[in-house]
């Protein structure tokens, strides 16, 4: 599955770094998504050959681009200049199950406070009825081409 039009339209992630394949449903709290992991990535021949999972890394990555792509759709409705989300802390992260090629995952961002620039989200990750992770992060939203902070 290649990812929808509304996904490249909110995010600057692009295949081979996009794990995220479609906008499953949204709400003015949270956002949720769908990804299925190909049995040809090319990360599965070094990761566990013979016996691949999918790496916890591009999990949390799913769910990051995830919380992006709410990101995204809150600042356009407050009319905010276009912008990127940025990841600016990662918390309390907890795997629980694997994910395996050929898997689709649905994953589930939260929001739980605005502030200073900020979004701090939660974020969980199901593979069927299996709790693959949950995580705990913080997004900023940045205009390109701003002066980065000194």
């Amino acid at each position: 599955m290649s990812a929808s039009t509304t996904v490249l339209q909110r995010i600057p992630h692009r295949p081979p770094f996009l794990f995220v394949d479609e906008i499953v449903s949204e709400s003015a709290q949270g956002l949720v998504a769908r990804r299925t992991f190909r049995t040809d990535e090319d990360f599965y021949r070094g990761h566990y050959p013979g016996a691949p999972i999918t790496p916890g890394v591009l999990l949390c990555e799913a769910v990051f681009q995830t919380g992006g792509l709410f990101m995204a759709r809150t600042m356009a409705g407050q009319g905010s200049p276009t912008g990127v989300p940025l990841l600016a802390k990662i918390g309390d992260v907890r795997f629980r199950n694997s994910v395996y090629p050929g898997e689709t995952i649905t994953i589930e961002v939260k929001l739980k406070e605005s502030l200073g620039g900020f979004t701090m989200m939660s974020g969980s990750i199901k593979c069927g009825d299996r709790r693959v992770l949950t995580v705990d992060f913080t997004v900023a939203w940045k205009v390109p081409g701003a002066t980065p902070a000194t």
